[in-house]
């Protein structure tokens, strides 16, 4: 091509032997795949239909059929659903200090009209997440110990709830 002709789809080529025509099969013994049709003689493959199926591994035991099954909502011996699932619903320090004021208490009614802790029937944890600088008496279901120490050190009580 010379230089001069600049390139467009008028004259776009694929690149030489990257074509190759389309192999006509069953078309007499001459043409190499004739009769059979390059199916071979007997078998599943020979036969009309005949798709390869994805997984198919020839007969043997497919993967998926070798693998264990765990964890599906389809049967009582899997695993439980969320193994990492925790059964409590966090507080952390730095909100207390945000909403609460000095000497105030922090009931499970207080949290929730702050809009914290607003799953009903799940107990309430504090977590030691941030700083407590006010003294705050707090009603939780159970403290981590980081938080419980905070609290205490900054003049607040920590008081469980029976649960």
């Amino acid at each position: 091509m010379p230089d001069s002709e600049r390139i467009g789809l008028h004259n776009l080529k694929p690149a030489p032997g990257s074509r190759r025509p389309r192999k006509r099969v069953g078309r007499g013994e001459g043409s190499g795949t004739g009769k059979t049709a390059g199916r071979g003689q007997k078998g599943w493959g020979s036969r009309s239909g005949a798709k390869r199926r994805a997984r198919f591994e020839g007969g043997q035991n497919p993967i998926h059929m070798r693998m264990r099954k765990l964890r599906g909502p389809h049967m009582k011996k899997s695993m439980p659903f969320e193994p990492f699932r925790t059964h409590t619903q966090p507080v952390n320090l730095l909100d207390l200090e945000a909403r609460f004021d000095s000497g105030e208490a922090v009931t499970l009614e207080a949290l929730r009209a702050k809009g914290l802790a607003t799953r009903k029937q799940v107990p309430v944890k504090v977590l030691a997440k941030g700083e407590l600088s006010k003294p705050l008496t707090v009603h939780a279901h159970t403290f981590s110990a980081a938080a419980r120490e905070r609290i205490e050190a900054a003049g607040g009580t920590c008081q469980l709830i029976e649960a």
